[in-house]
């Protein structure tokens, strides 16, 4: 299994816990940066996943 799609299981892992996730505190448990967590957060919605983003300095993701 590919880095990408390893983190990208444990991103949809976290947000199916049906938490706010900010994106510093997603790119903090990932190992990675904030950019790479809205390009992941992307790929999962290229894939169907109902992703919800808030836009701010309190902003994040949830799982819909």
């Amino acid at each position: 299994m590919s880095d990408t799609t390893a983190r990208a299981l444990t991103l949809l892992d976290l947000l199916q816990s049906h938490r706010h996730w900010p994106a510093s505190e997603l790119a903090r448990r990932l190992g990675v940066t904030v950019r790479t967590v809205r390009r992941d957060v992307e790929r999962l919605r290229d894939l169907g996943y109902r992703v919800e983003s808030t836009p701010g300095v309190l902003g994040g993701y949830r799982l819909e």
